[in-house]
């Protein structure tokens, strides 16, 4: 294996990990709880499985010249702002999760078929920054694939307590909720100490 293959291998497994650890944070959830607007600005679980499909789908098509034939109606001009961070009554989430393994499929063969080194053009960025490479798309992609899997912890957590990065590990320690209890009410304590 090359050098450059070894890299890429590298790239693509860490992405990988995060755009399965962002799925997994609809695992068990109804569409009631998926869609549930959990702050302010109306962040939802599976606005930001929609929002990583369509990002990534630009970054690893557009970008480099590439169309998987994958539509994506709501980043049509004229769409309504913010489409891509919600899902419609007639968007099930099995279908958003669909759209999002489909848009993996369509990175994973540009991925494979295009060289670290490969030019590219992201029309959206400023112009000193539009002129990329493959390397430096796998690396955005994966830092904002893993910055909504962060959002999506924080969400699913909120939703019904699960959080980790997959099912079977949840990267905390094993406590209780009564630990978990003492803990909060302590670091309140904490915050409350320095006034409202």
């Amino acid at each position: 294996m090359t050098d450059d293959a070894r890299e890429k291998a590298m790239l693509v497994g860490y992405l990988q990990s995060a755009r399965d650890a962002l799925v997994w944070k609809l695992d068990g959830l109804d569409e009631r709880q998926v869609r549930l607007p959990m702050t302010r600005t109306g962040t939802n679980l599976l606005g930001i499985v929609k929002h990583v499909a369509s990002t990534e789908y630009g970054y690893f098509g557009e970008v480099f010249g590439r169309d998987g034939g994958i539509a994506m109606p709501w980043l049509d001009e004229g769409s309504e702002d913010n489409a891509d961070m919600w899902a419609t009554a007639d968007e099930s989430r099995d279908a958003v999760i669909s759209l999002y393994l489909a848009v993996q499929s369509f990175s994973n063969v540009t991925i494979q078929q295009l060289s670290l080194d490969a030019p590219g053009v992201v029309p959206w960025w400023p112009d000193e920054r539009r002129d990329v490479t493959l390397r430096q798309i796998i690396t955005h992609m994966l830092n904002e694939t893993a910055r909504h899997a962060g959002h999506a912890d924080i969400l699913r957590e909120l939703i019904d307590g699960s959080a980790g990065m997959r099912s079977s590990n949840s990267n905390l320690p094993d406590h209780d909720e009564d630990w978990w209890a003492h803990y909060r009410e302590r670091l309140q304590a904490i915050a409350d100490g320095f006034g409202a």
